[in-house]
């Protein structure tokens, strides 16, 4: 239904801001703790085994995301004969989650954490891909409306390559921070104790974005706005899209 340009953007930001969240930013340091085994000065020493191991974790939770978001396009191409009609529920939904990520709207379900616990990492090389499959199958208050709303954003499309290019530039934005961390971890924590005090405006941020998102699609400008920015888009970025 959209042009994939502007939908991978809003995808992409939408991931960082997931990862800068109240809900995952905090508990970065212990997930890496987690899937290393590792303290900050080991991982500090050993960045090529940190980094595989956080590659795996990122891998595992991008699985969970486009299997997501291959469902939610599936059912969006069910209703394909609906088009302009899926469009517009799809900005209700997002718009609603925009609401509920701002704080506005209160949902008790939404707001209750039905996340994988491990009290043990999983033995063997694919622990830190299992525990990122673990990562990508829960549901926060603040991941699981920003998710939400980008799954909403992949039912909208027109095949199903396009909603797994939406939910990999979602992973992408939450992973890509994620391996920078992992990479330069007491830099990390360093960074993290100066940026901690802006987190509940990252949170309204996402909330912001995601009302936009779907005001644009219920109104029809989304389309438009693809549109105008795919005609001013490079043509060798266009045919990777």
């Amino acid at each position: 239904m959209t042009d994939p340009s502007l939908g991978v953007a809003v995808a992409f930001l939408a991931g960082v801001l997931s990862f800068l969240s109240p809900c995952v930013l905090p508990l970065v340091p212990s997930y890496l703790g987690f899937i290393t085994g590792m303290t900050a000065s080991e991982m500090t020493g050993r960045r090529r085994l940190a980094m595989v191991q956080a590659t795996l974790f990122v891998l595992g939770f991008s699985v969970i995301f486009l299997l997501l978001g291959a469902g939610a396009t599936a059912l969006g191409g069910a209703l394909r004969s609906h088009k302009d009609l899926v469009g517009r529920l799809g900005g209700v939904l997002i718009l609603f989650f925009g609401l509920v990520t701002m704080g506005v709207v209160k949902i008790q379900a939404l707001q209750m954490e039905a996340r994988v616990h491990l009290q043990e990492r999983p033995l063997g090389a694919l622990g830190p891909f299992l525990v990122g499959m673990a990562f990508g199958a829960g549901w926060t208050p603040c991941i699981g409306p920003v998710l939400g709303g980008i799954l909403s954003l992949a039912g909208t499309q027109d095949t199903m390559g396009r909603g797994l290019v939406l939910l990999g530039a979602y992973s992408a934005g939450l992973a890509i921070p994620f391996l920078v961390a992992a990479w330069a971890v007491e830099s990390f924590f360093d960074w993290f104790q100066r940026f901690r005090r802006y987190l509940p405006w990252v949170q309204r941020v996402a909330g912001v974005l995601l009302v936009i998102v779907g005001i644009l699609l219920i109104t029809g400008e989304f389309t438009r706005l693809a549109g105008y920015l795919n005609s001013v888009t490079p043509e060798f970025l266009r045919k990777r899209l």
